[in-house]
């Protein structure tokens, strides 16, 4: 029996996504777990896959390249999670079957231009800004529905398959909660316009320190990375500068 401390810690993951899902009357087979694998060397993330966690994401175009390649007889499914500089599309289309930070026009198309040079098509998210916080990437909520439909009509090669968020980094519910809550209503809103080839089918909200008030929310995918891998290489503050003291 693989007892390590990878192993140990998604199975903790695995009980602590049923008991929240319960919580909120929900089966917890409607949450994916994606592993956040960002400075996480490959051997430990061969555990993870080892273990039935297939959904990784990275958001450096680098390491999702080396990654690609190191694991690629496991056949993970990659998602890019991180903000896409326009010069890294082509790769992020090469190594990602999604892109969950789509949060512009501009960088829609060019995925678009990329892919027709391709033939090819590409699930992606967009990326929404429920904290109002200037340092977060991310479209307003108000201007959510605009963007989605210029992005439905304009790139028909990227299927909008949901949305993204960043909550606030607080331990506060009270502060927390709202964000994901606002990306269900903003899905919501979408959902009802029934714009002809977009589903509004994920919520990819919550990281390791509050996925459980995500899936209470109503969260579909959640990110995970300290939880299980142990502490980054670098501060909160490297990812959410808001954080830095």
């Amino acid at each position: 029996m693989n007892t390590s401390p990878v192993a140990t810690a998604l199975a903790s993951l695995t009980e602590r996504i049923g008991n929240a899902a319960k919580r909120a009357g929900r089966s917890p087979s409607d949450i994916r777990v994606l592993l956040a694998t960002k400075t996480v060397p490959v051997e430990i993330i061969r555990i993870a896959v080892g273990r039935g966690f297939r959904l990784l994401g990275e958001n450096r175009i680098q390491e999702l390249r080396g990654k690609h390649g190191a694991l690629s007889e496991l056949s993970p499914e990659w998602h890019f999670i991180g903000h896409l500089q326009s010069n890294k599309v082509p790769d992020a289309v090469r190594f990602a079957s999604c892109v969950e930070s789509v949060d512009r026009l501009e960088l829609a198309e060019r995925l678009h231009r990329c892919l027709e040079a391709g033939d090819q098509t590409l699930d992606v998210l967009v990326q929404i800004n429920t904290s109002g916080e200037t340092s977060k990437y991310g479209v307003m909520p108000s201007d959510a529905l605009a963007l989605v439909r210029r992005i439905a009509t304009s790139c028909p090669r990227l299927r909008i398959r949901g949305l993204m968020t960043l909550a606030r980094f607080s331990s506060d519910e009270t502060v927390v909660r709202p964000c994901f809550s606002t990306l269900r209503q903003t899905a919501g809103q979408i959902r009802e316009r029934a714009i002809e080839s977009v589903r509004m089918d994920v919520l990819s909200m919550g990281m390791s320190h509050d996925f459980e008030w995500a899936i209470e929310e109503g969260a579909t995918q959640v990110r995970i990375g300290t939880l299980v891998f142990g502490a980054r290489q670098f501060s909160d503050a490297h990812y959410w500068p808001a954080a830095a003291p």
